[in-house]
């Protein structure tokens, strides 16, 4: 019964990554028939360079997701850990969303090619990420503000309570 969770975990990651390469191989089947053989007649060399962006952009989440998945194992074969849990959020919620977000572009773009500005999403989801984690160090120094009338006395009351110290009045029967 030794590392019961660590091998449950390691067969829900192995079926995880199984069904996240059935969904990259579906993905990429369909619009390379679709795309490059019923409408081969309107696949240029932008479509080529689609093609290698969605690959990059199956390939490096999936690697990493794949490299996260791994169990750990000792010298003689025994498991230790199952692999990081691939439910959780962080930046495996952020992977997943990538490889999602690809899907979507690939395919919603043998309709359209205006659905590659879908594809902006993650650098702007990036930015908004990165600037409120530089606002969370500046804003370290300097919080509040200007404060109105009503909280300054209100602030100076509650300090000047604290530094006479609390008294302590117990009632006499």
């Amino acid at each position: 019964m030794a590392n019961q969770g660590a091998k449950k975990r390691k067969d829900e990651n192995t079926r995880h990554m199984a069904k996240l390469r059935r969904i990259i191989i579906a993905c990429n089947v369909f619009y390379i028939i679709v795309r490059m053989l019923i409408f081969h007649s309107s696949f240029t060399w932008t479509h080529w360079i689609g093609l290698v962006v969605t690959s990059l952009g199956y390939g490096l989440p999936y690697k990493w997701l794949n490299q996260m998945a791994k169990p750990s194992v000792t010298d003689d074969g025994e498991l230790i850990d199952g692999g990081f849990d691939m439910s959780t959020g962080g930046i495996c919620g952020y992977l997943h969303d990538v490889l999602y977000i690809t899907c979507f572009v690939q395919i919603a773009s043998i309709i359209s090619g205006k659905f590659w500005y879908a594809y902006l999403v993650i650098p702007a989801f990036g930015a908004y990420k990165g600037s409120s984690l530089i606002r969370g160090f500046m804003s370290q120094g300097s919080e509040g503000g200007v404060e109105d009338e009503k909280t300054r006395k209100k602030r100076e009351k509650m300090e000047k309570k604290a530094s006479r110290g609390q008294v302590v009045r117990t009632r006499t029967r």
